[in-house]
């Protein structure tokens, strides 16, 4: 078995997989295999690929969607551990240096997350993810490090607020993550699907933190994430899916049901504010009785209306 294994999975990354692997590649610590899935591209990916040569491993599956790409990798890594890096994110140099040194410093950690800052449109924002969790986020986080710690119990229940974990800054023990079940496939395609498989892993501790930003996740058009709304109307679904199929969430199912409510009622104010009227209907009857705020309610009636009148109405609403 070999150290650090890397999966890359890719869709239509011809134009911004150099730039991740390149930076895999030029790590600190570099990984003793790069598995890169490419899952069905209709672009020029296979040709970038190939010009890595035998430094990248390249296996081509049908279209099948991330969270398969992901678990293809995964079962083909030999690595003790096993880093997840999405073919349009950057790490920094010291990424892999950082995150494996937690299982010295904690042997039985099962999986690990960093920091990391939002790229977009060329500019790294300011704030880094971790910067903006809730005061109270980081509570009963055992401090290891200067920049690290681990949460020895489960923390699923805060993550229905606020979500600071991604893949392209994890690093797990693949033998623990497979156990579990590795990517949750049951929420293939939905956006935002990522999040189950989160929760799974938050559920069974320990999980490290390393409280630096050591990625750049880029955020585009290309990305569901720039959407704010679909990222609602996609956690809610893949929330209910936990809700239906992890019996060891079960004591949290009254908190799983609000935050899916308070996602749609999120997700139906920008179909408003986009004019969508037919989408705020459609959002209206997945929300339960007494959810929507007063105005909420009037923007449903605005709804209703003939389209003319409708935007008329919304204009006066959104002063």
């Amino acid at each position: 078995m070999v150290g650090i294994s890397v999966v890359v999975p890719t869709y239509n990354r011809a134009d911004l997989i150099r730039e991740t692997l390149d930076a895999v590649l030029s790590q600190s610590l570099l990984p003793d295999e790069i598995i890169v899935v490419d899952d069905g591209s209709q672009d020029d990916t296979p040709g970038v690929l190939a010009g890595y040569g035998a430094r990248v491993s390249v296996v081509r599956i049908p279209n099948s969607g991330e969270l398969m790409a992901r678990n293809t990798g995964l079962r083909l890594a030999r690595g003790r551990l096993v880093a997840f890096c999405d073919s349009d994110d950057i790490w920094l140099p010291d990424f892999l240096a950082v995150m494996s040194t937690q299982w010295q410093a904690e042997p039985n950690l099962r999986a690990c997350y960093s920091d990391f800052y939002i790229l977009q449109g060329g500019s790294v924002l300011a704030q880094s993810k971790f910067e903006a969790a809730p005061v109270d986020f980081w509570s009963g986080l055992r401090i290891n490090g200067l920049e690290s710690g681990v949460f020895d119990g489960p923390i699923a229940e805060r993550l229905l607020m606020f979500q600071p974990f991604f893949p392209s800054c994890m690093m797990v023990d693949r033998e623990a993550f497979m156990e579990q079940g590795g990517w949750d496939e049951g929420v293939s395609r939905i956006v935002g699907c990522d999040f189950a498989t989160t929760l799974r892993v938050v559920a069974r501790p320990p999980v490290g933190v390393v409280r630096r930003a050591l990625v750049h996740v880029r955020k585009h058009t290309n990305n569901f994430s720039s959407d704010t709304e679909k990222m609602n109307l996609g956690d809610a679904r893949v929330l209910e899916h936990v809700l239906s199929t992890r019996p060891e969430l079960a004591t949290l199912a009254p908190a799983i049901r609000v935050s899916v409510a308070k996602r749609r009622a999120a997700a139906l104010d920008s179909a408003f504010a986009r004019g969508d009227f037919a989408a705020v209907g459609e959002i209206n009857r997945l929300l339960p009785r007494g959810i929507r705020s007063p105005k909420q309610v009037v923007k449903c009636a605005i709804s209703m209306l003939p389209s003319r009148l409708a935007r008329a109405a919304a204009s006066v609403v959104s002063r």
